[in-house]
């Protein structure tokens, strides 16, 4: 639920595309009319917001309504809350919203360029470029690499119990090597993992400059490994002609005029694809495995899919049929409408515009909440409850299109979900043929929501073989 500073970084700290269209911050007191709180001194809202997102926006949601004003990360803004506020913002018919300008005040030293900071022509002159890695014959070839990246190492988990978070998180980041780079980890395995790891805990620090022994700090410095790092094999692709990975699919990505990406956006922008992968298809990954200890039925249910689909315990899963494993789909949608690993978006308005009654101006942070919308009762009965058949074809189409948008939507829309619903499929076969995923009676992790949830103990589970 939380809003973002309505400052734009300093000159000497801007990534090179720097704000390309930035607008002039709303008047002090602009939105003094938006019911609200500021919070305390110099922090504002934004311990509230850490502690507790998600019953701290329903909570001003009860008292003030769907638009509300909060004060968070260093800046004030305004909430807007419901399906109709996604839809206004994500759709964004109007262009009244700037993405970069949204994000850029957290992120600009840590993720600068990265597809969903872009605006505009910009963004789709860009995602056209890159999309090409998501085409049918490179997502054959991912899938190829991820069934045997995936059985592999699943089939080393036989009758153990451990937590399943840290050993996911190894995983995807193998599989993002294979899939994504075409080259295994070498020794600087752990340091990547822990650059990516300060890169993200970074963006949702207390301390705005990377000050030493902050986690901006340490943020800034693992980004500056990983430019070193992609750089140097952004140029040698080039220099050796591209593969099937996604690595070389992007720096070997054109423009319509034919010109190639210059070298740090195909950087930024790999770096930004990375973590996406890595970290919310973790993130996501173990919130499926915890809703389908919690409810053996379902993993019952998926595990016959799995079978009938591919044949056989620990069995790839083709291509063409990843489209038949239809309730474990469902499942995954499921999980992310419960624990989204992505809880908010920030947008900045470039207009004056109006919502639930209120005329919101130009140079507002405004804020939208998938973790809000994907609980209200509205259009999701009994919402804690985990029951895939809310994803049918039926019961979507009666619900707003903006009810559920855990990878977002419009022009924005996650390039890579495709990719995210192939991983999980193939982890979910690979886990259910051979294994009962177990938890200790009355287990309840706790997670945390910022910036991208997780089970603070790792999450415990025992897989069982079957």
């Amino acid at each position: 639920m939380a809003t973002l500073a309505p400052t734009p970084p300093a000159a000497k700290d801007a990534a090179p595309s720097a704000f390309t269209h930035w607008s002039q911050p709303a008047p002090k007191g602009a939105i003094d009319h938006i019911p609200g709180e500021d919070g305390w001194p110099v922090v504002g809202t934004t311990l509230k917001v850490l502690a507790d997102p998600v019953g701290y926006g329903n909570r001003m949601r009860a008292k003030y309504g769907k638009v509300f004003r909060t004060n968070s990360f260093g800046g004030r803004g305004v909430q807007l809350v419901g399906a109709d506020a996604n839809e206004l913002v994500l759709f964004d018919r109007q262009k009244i919203f700037s993405s970069e300008q949204g994000w850029m005040p957290v992120l600009h030293r840590l993720f600068p360029r990265g597809l969903m900071l872009l605006d505009f022509e910009h963004h789709r002159a860009d995602r056209r470029a890159l999309s090409i890695a998501f085409k049918p014959e490179p997502m054959r070839h991912y899938a190829d690499a991820l069934n045997r990246g995936i059985a592999d190492q699943v089939a080393t988990w036989s009758g153990k119990s451990m937590t399943f978070y840290p050993a996911i998180k190894a995983l995807t980041l193998d599989l993002a090597a294979d899939s994504f780079l075409g080259i295994p980890w070498g020794p600087e395995a752990d340091k990547i993992n822990t650059a990516f790891v300060d890169t993200v805990q970074a963006s949702v620090g207390v301390v705005r400059v990377p000050l030493p022994g902050t986690a901006m700090g340490r943020g800034v410095a693992g980004r500056k490994y990983l430019v070193d790092l992609f750089t140097r094999e952004t140029i040698r692709r080039r220099k050796e002609g591209g593969g099937q990975d996604m690595f070389s699919q992007f720096a070997t990505a054109t423009r319509e005029d034919g010109s190639l990406l210059p070298v740090d956006e195909v950087v930024d922008h790999m770096i930004f694809l990375m973590m996406a992968a890595h970290d919310t298809i973790t993130s996501s990954a173990s919130s499926l495995v915890w809703l389908l200890a919690k409810n053996p039925e379902w993993q019952e249910k998926l595990r016959a899919e799995a079978l009938a689909v591919t044949g056989g315990a620990g069995r790839a899963v083709a291509y063409e049929d990843l489209g038949k494993l239809e309730l474990t789909e469902m499942a995954f949608k499921e999980a992310l409408r419960l624990i989204p690993p992505v809880p908010s978006t920030p947008r900045r308005a470039l207009k004056d515009f109006e919502f639930g009654g209120y005329t919101i101006p130009a140079g507002t942070q405004v804020g939208i909440s998938a973790s809000a919308v994907h609980k209200m009762a509205e259009h999701w009965p009994d919402p804690e409850r985990f029951d895939p058949l809310r994803f049918t074809a039926e019961e979507t189409a009666k619900r707003h299109k903006y009810a559920w948008v855990p990878f977002g939507g419009g022009a924005h829309m996650c390039l890579g979900l495709h990719f995210a619903y192939m991983q999980i499929k193939i982890l979910m076969v690979q886990i259910l043929t051979r294994y009962q995923i177990e938890i200790e009676p009355g287990y309840s992790p706790k997670w945390q929501a910022f910036p991208i949830p997780k089970p603070a103990d790792g999450l415990k589970v025992t897989f069982r073989p079957v």
